[in-house]
This record gives C-alpha cells, sequence and structure tokens, in this order.
C-alpha cells in the first residue's frame, strides 16, 4: 500500500480531531477529558513550532546573507536581486494586510465564541495585550532602539525580540562576506551544518504534526463549539487563497510589462515547476525543475537562474509573507485586538525580514508566523485557529514562491541584458513543412 503523504495526513488528523470532539462533547465527562488528556499535546506541538524559531532564524538567515558571497563579482545583479526580492516581499504583505482589513474574516466570529477564545486562552492574552499597550506608550523612535539588542542571548530566550535575532543574523551575516574566505569558511562551514541541522529538525516536528493537529482541533471544538469559528476559518482561508491569486497575477503582469513575454509564455514555461511546488510544499525540492524551466524554457541565461534562484528559495517567501500577514490579522479579529497602523506596518516589517530566514521547507512558514504574532504582541496561541488548514494552503503558496522566483530571475535577467531575444521552447509550427 502506498505511503500517504504528510499533508493527506494532516487533513485526516484534522478531520478526527473534529469528529472526536463532536463526540465527547455529548458526554459529561468529555470535555474534561479533552483538555486534560489531549489538549496538552497540541500545546507540546505549538511549543516545539516555537523552540525551534530562534535558531532557525539564526541558521538560515546567516546562511543566506553568507551566500551572498558571489555579489562581490555580480555586484550588479546581486543588488538588482535583492532589491527586487524585497520589493514584491513587501507588496506580497501590503496586499495581505488590504485584504484582511477589507474582508475581516475574524469579525465573522460572535461575541460569545470570541469571548470564550479570550477566556480559555487569557494568561497569554493577557500578556500580550499588556506588552503592546506598553509599547505604545514608548516614544516614537522606540522601535529603533528596540532593533539593536544589548545581549543576543537575551534577546534569543524570548520569542518577542525576534527582530533583533534577525538584526544580529544579518549583522553577522555582513561581517562574514567582509572577512577574507579563507577565515570565513570555518565559520560558514559551521552554520551550513547548523542549518541542516535545523531542517531535520522541522522534519521531524512535522512528523507529529497530525496529531498535533487532531490535539489542537479537539480542544478547540470542545472549547469554542460555535458553528461561526468554522465559517470564519472558511474567510480566513478565502482571504490567502485571493491574497495569493492576486500575486501570481501580479508577476504575471510585471513580467509582461517588463519583459514583453506573453502572460500564456511565462505560466507553460513555469506550470511543471508550479505543479510539482503544490504536491512538495518546498521551495528547495522545486529548485532543480526551476532551474530547469527558467533557463531552458523561459530563456534566462544560466549565468543569472545560478544565482538568483538559489538566493531566491532562501529570501524571496512572498506566499509566505502574505500568508503570514493575513494569519496575524485574522487571529487578532479572533481575539477582539484592535490593530492599530503602526502595528500593522510592523508586521510588514517583520513578515519581510522573517521571510528573509524563512527555510525552504514545509512547514517553515508556520514556524515564522510565531515571529509575527509574538512581534505585534498577538496571542500565539491563536495558532490553534489556523493549523487546520494549514498544509493545503502552505501547498498553494509555495506556489507563489515558486512563480516569484520565475518572474525575478526574468526581470534581472532582463535588466542586465541576459534574457534570450528568442523563446527556447519550440513553437506549435515546427513540424509543419518547410
Amino acid at each position: 500500500m502506498r505511503k500517504l503523504e504528510l499533508h493527506w495526513k494532516i487533513l485526516i488528523g484534522m478531520f478526527l480531531g473534529v469528529l472526536f470532539a463532536f463526540i465527547m462533547v455529548n458526554f459529561s465527562w468529555g470535555p474534561d477529558f479533552v483538555s486534560d488528556f489531549i489538549k496538552p499535546f497540541g500545546t507540546i506541538f505549538i511549543n516545539s513550532l516555537k523552540l525551534i524559531a530562534v535558531p532557525l532564524i539564526l541558521a538560515s538567515l546567516i546562511k543566506g546573507i553568507s551566500d551572498l558571497k558571489d555579489i562581490s563579482k555580480l555586484s550588479k545583479m546581486g543588488g538588482r536581486t535583492i532589491g527586487i526580492y524585497i520589493l514584491t516581499t513587501v507588496i506580497a504583505v501590503t496586499i495581505g494586510l488590504g485584504i484582511v482589513n477589507i474582508i475581516k474574516p475574524g469579525n465573522s466570529i460572535s461575541e460569545a465564541t470570541r469571548l470564550e477564545l479570550v477566556e480559555n486562552y487569557s494568561g497569554d492574552a493577557n500578556e500580550k495585550i499588556m506588552a503592546a499597550a506598553k509599547q505604545q506608550e514608548s516614544g516614537p523612535l522606540q522601535a529603533l532602539v528596540d532593533l539593536v539588542p544589548s545581549n543576543i542571548f537575551k534577546a534569543a530566550s524570548d520569542n518577542g525580540n525576534m527582530l533583533q535575532v534577525i538584526f544580529f543574523a544579518i549583522f553577522f551575516g555582513i561581517g562574514l562576506i567582509l572577512i577574507p574566505e579563507k577565515q570565513a569558511k570555518p565559520v560558514k562551514d559551521f552554520f551550513d551544518g547548523f542549518n541542516e541541522v535545523i531542517l531535520k529538525l522541522i522534519d521531524l516536528i512535522m512528523l507529529a504534526a497530525p496529531y498535533g493537529v487532531f490535539a489542537l482541533l479537539a480542544a478547540l471544538v470542545v472549547e469554542a463549539p460555535s458553528a461561526d469559528l468554522f465559517k470564519a476559518l472558511g474567510w480566513y482561508a478565502l482571504c490567502v487563497l485571493l491574497g495569493l491569486a492576486i500575486m501570481i497575477g501580479f508577476y504575471i503582469l510585471v513580467v509582461y510589462i517588463f519583459t514583453k513575454r506573453s502572460p500564456s509564455f511565462f505560466v507553460k514555461g513555469i506550470s511543471p515547476a508550479q505543479l510539482l511546488a503544490f504536491s512538495t510544499s518546498s521551495s528547495a525540492a522545486t529548485l532543480p525543475v526551476t532551474m530547469e524551466r527558467v533557463e531552458e524554457h523561459l530563456g534566462v541565461e544560466e549565468e543569472v537562474t545560478s544565482f538568483v534562484l538559489p538566493i531566491g528559495a532562501t529570501v524571496n517567501m512572498d506566499g509566505s509573507s502574505l500568508y503570514q500577514a493575513v494569519a496575524a490579522v485574522f487571529i487578532a479579529q479572533a481575539f477582539g485586538m484592535d490593530l492599530d497602523f503602526y502595528t500593522q506596518l510592523g508586521i510588514i516589517v517583520t513578515a519581510t525580514l522573517a521571510s528573509i530566514g524563512s527555510a525552504a521547507v514545509p512547514g517553515a512558514g508556520m514556524v515564522m508566523l510565531v515571529i509575527v504574532l509574538a512581534q505585534a504582541g498577538i496571542p500565539e496561541a491563536g495558532l490553534a485557529l489556523i493549523f487546520a488548514v494549514d498544509r493545503p494552503l502552505d501547498m498553494c503558496r509555495t506556489v507563489v514562491n515558486v512563480t516569484g522566483d520565475a518572474a525575478v530571475s526574468m526581470l534581472v535577467a532582463k535588466s542586465i541584458g541576459k534574457l534570450k531575444d528568442e523563446p527556447v521552447e519550440k513553437c506549435w509550427d515546427d513540424n509543419l513543412p518547410a
């Protein structure tokens, strides 16, 4: 019998968790049983995601920055690559925030259900609300002051200080680039190996995802058994999918405007990589196919693909960034929190920077969401609300990540004269007689 893929296991765990909870609420002892013996496993799973957040940022971001050593030889291409990647990420996050603030999926939750949610997660929620209020009382430049840590070990001990960890990782990576390669190699080799270990730990954590989803959904249904919660979850998923569709349309439009390649040419050229990205939920696993399609079918020269696409697999996570923005605001809405302009601006900055360190593997986006929630003062326990539908959305946002990598490689190639004038792929009339 063929082994089930992880995303099917997660969907089965989600279904069984909801079914189990609906059965248990029919017994007087059922809700207590779920809270005492099932919910803790969901909490352990959430804690494991939070546990890996800081090491993941340090490993992935330092590796990603240090890999830019080729920028000394390809400074023109490197500067444009990073600039476009950051710009598209900011656009993705902004689109996500715009959609979630217009549709307001979390507001469809009734006040009674919201009160239950706040009560169930009152300790976490109150702590975050108090921290957010304290932050609002600070001076206008306090956010800039808080960006630079006085002690990296202290910053790394609290997920709420994740921007400080990101600052240190970027600063460290720049220092690694600037020193002679001979001295940098041992340090870089260490972080390359460290990054591989962290990615393997994520794989191990994701093996427990079906059971974590089962526990989270069972506890969620028992503690807030209202149909409007699932209705809100559907609206949330719709917001994410709408934002991702807009991003793909944005890529197609930009490619058409700047490279004069038709939408059908671009979509046909990259579609096999998109399908693989959808099935694997991994930009890294899809990278070989992405490079082949972009080089052989979209006409980008190897000099560009070998530089732009590997960097993109690490630092360009537009789909993940958009999802994090939608998820953060949705969770805040579900808990009745009103995020002001500056907090949402902070989400843009945090999601953009976090995407640079987001590993190109399944489930890493959820880990990065912990960073965004902690920085915005949103209860991290709200992850329980969205994890049920995370896997199918992860598949969709990976498609956007890969599509963005391909689009940026075409833009960079066009800007430096490395995009072939004629499509490499043969046309339909090649077999016609001369």
